[in-house]
């Protein structure tokens, strides 16, 4: 069954650390296993497949899970959302590629060599608009493979013009991404306090999202936000890089 990082507090990549089984909802933890006998003889209701390991207090009140998990919906019970919301929506993009580009007429002209950053205006560039205009803010932040895969080229040169319509997209390396701690999944955050975890199979297909306003991974969405948008470099600037090392 997959697993989602959680959170952890080490600093080197030891123990311990806190998974969600995304099937079920459970919590997996991960820490040095118990070998003190005098802790193991207080143990109570020992199954023989049972095993005990030893997190700190602080991992547990930064990111265990406060209420329970909630059922994944289809994404376009959220689309209110983008159009609703108060201040902010920011989202997080981890995979390489995704399946709704690709199997777009958009990716095809993309392929044959259009600019499709100078395309006409469609309704989600169209409500970027609105939303800017009313003083809310767009902001992503990309993850990006170096080489670039297809779909991270095709999604670069399709922010230039989501960024013209008034989002704010940034590029942020995924060797970075990693050093940083940052989730690898996707997620909307809306006004830090509502987070929409994107769900995939494994063509990159989205399959639904995941709604959440538990404490503990509201705080996680706008930890890993604040880190990846102090690190990641914008859409233009990035595109310029690019071009530059091709």
């Amino acid at each position: 069954m997959t697993l989602r990082f959680i959170g952890t507090t080490s600093d080197d990549g030891d123990c311990p650390t806190l998974y969600e089984v995304e099937a079920t909802g459970d919590i997996l933890v991960q820490g040095d296993r118990v070998t003190d006998p005098a802790q193991l003889a207080r143990l109570r209701d020992v199954k023989e497949s049972e095993t005990f390991v030893t997190v700190p207090r602080e991992l547990l009140t930064r990111f265990a899970p406060r209420t329970e998990p909630r059922e994944m919906v289809p994404f376009s019970e959220i689309r209110d959302l983008f159009a609703e919301f108060k201040h902010t929506a920011w989202r997080l993009e981890t995979r390489c590629g995704y399946a709704t580009d690709r199997n777009s007429p958009k990716w095809e002209r993309w392929k044959a060599g259009a600019d499709i950053a100078a395309e006409p205006v469609d309704a989600w560039r169209e409500n970027v608009q609105r939303q800017t205009a009313a003083g809310k803010r767009f902001e992503r932040v990309r993850l990006v493979d170096e080489p670039l895969t297809e779909g991270q080229a095709y999604l670069l040169a399709s922010g230039l013009g989501n960024v013209e319509a008034g989002e704010d997209i940034r590029n942020l390396p995924r060797g970075q991404a990693q050093r940083l701690g940052l989730p690898d999944y996707d997620f909307w955050l809306f006004d830090s306090r509502l987070v929409a975890r994107f769900v995939f199979d494994e063509d990159d297909t989205t399959l639904g999202v995941i709604l959440s306003e538990d404490p503990a991974e509201v705080a996680m969405a706008c930890q890993a936000r604040d880190a990846a948008w102090h690190h990641a470099v914008p859409t233009a600037q990035y595109a310029e890089r690019v071009r530059s090392s091709a």
